[in-house]
């Protein structure tokens, strides 16, 4: 999804402000702005030693061809260490969950060609992406007939997910910081994208759906050999918006059980897409439960938005990345046997 440093300066601490409180724990993330492009990626070589307990799962092996891994920034995996790649606006780590699973598949470094990209659309896909350091070029670009493996990881960004969550904080933070007795029932974000009986979360997720699967029908087209695998977003907020995480997300809890409906509905259609297309639809939604940005800081997947371990605000640290990446490898495995 979206770097969401920009819209933790811009958005929310605005909000936090106007509530007369601060938002208090944790480090302000380095003011960094958010991609909005792509560039040229060459190929980020993966170590040659894994580091130790990288994914705890047997490793299915690929007799030949290339892995090319397509995405956003969650595939990215943006401030995790050991930075790789050009542009250096994408924000590609060598401990994203595509190169531990590169690592895992034992591929060579020129079998891997991480294309990922902070702030990456789907339209990303097959136009050239300007980022805030270099252009990184149509990533459908690097499929050929040779590639045997491709990951997908995109659709946030279309859905304006990033927006959805500052306008949430706008909506909610004065009720939630003020420690208001209406906030275990205000529903302020909801009723703001409701309004008029019509979901415009579910209406963006919608007009997604086709660019989607017109750019699975390109992956397939251009890499006919290979066997592909959409990956599905990992739990940002609990399901039942407990009132212990308001001052994580500065949301009320019925508003982090409407967020947490709707990326549960973007996950759905991603698996409807991958399905139709032929493809397999990877959840790491599932075994993500429990390791939500609630969750203690040694336990979660995502970091709040005052991060305690690297990582962009409401993304993936690197103990989510090693959990999509053993995600992804079960499903690769399962695929193998199957």
């Amino acid at each position: 999804m979206r770097s969401l440093t920009r819209a933790l300066l811009v958005v929310v601490i605005p909000a936090l402000l106007a509530a007369g409180c601060s938002a208090g724990g944790g480090g302000t993330p380095s003011a960094q702005p958010a991609s909005s492009t792509r560039a040229v990626a060459p190929k980020a070589t993966p170590p040659a030693t894994p580091p130790a307990a990288t994914v705890a799962t047997p490793a299915p092996t690929l007799a030949s061809g290339q892995y090319v891994a397509l995405g956003d920034s969650y595939t990215a995996a943006p401030k995790i260490s050991g930075q790789v790649g050009t542009p250096a606006g994408c924000g590609r780590s060598s401990d994203s969950y595509p190169m531990l699973v590169a690592r895992q598949l034992g591929l060579s470094a020129s079998r891997v060609d991480d294309v990922s990209c902070d702030s990456a659309t789907i339209a990303d896909l097959t136009g050239s992406q300007v980022t805030s350091a270099g252009t990184n070029p149509a990533q459908l670009g690097a499929l050929s007939p040779g590639t045997t493996l491709v990951t997908l990881g995109v659709g946030g960004n279309d859905v304006h997910w990033t927006a959805i969550l500052g306008e949430c904080v706008k909506l909610d933070a004065r009720t939630v910081l003020l420690g208001s007795s209406t906030a275990q029932s205000s529903a302020q974000c909801q009723k703001h994208y409701t309004a008029g009986r019509q979901d415009q979360v579910q209406q963006y997720i919608r007009a997604a759906a086709g660019p989607l699967a017109a750019a699975l029908a390109q992956v397939k087209q251009r890499a006919p050999n290979a066997r592909v695998y959409v990956i599905g977003y990992p739990d940002l907020m609990p399901s039942s918006g407990n009132s212990a995480c308001e001052h994580t997300f500065f949301i009320t809890p019925p508003d982090m059980a409407f967020l947490n409906t709707e990326e549960q509905r973007l996950n759905a259609m991603l698996r409807q897409q991958a399905t139709a297309a032929g493809a397999t639809y990877v959840d790491t939604y599932t075994p993500s439960q429990g390791h939500s940005a609630c969750a203690a800081p040694k336990e979660r997947w995502v970091e709040p938005w005052l991060p305690a371990s690297p990582a962009d605000p409401l993304h993936p640290d690197a103990t989510g990345e090693r959990g999509m990446a053993t995600a992804l490898l079960r499903a690769i495995a399962a695929s193998q046997r199957g």
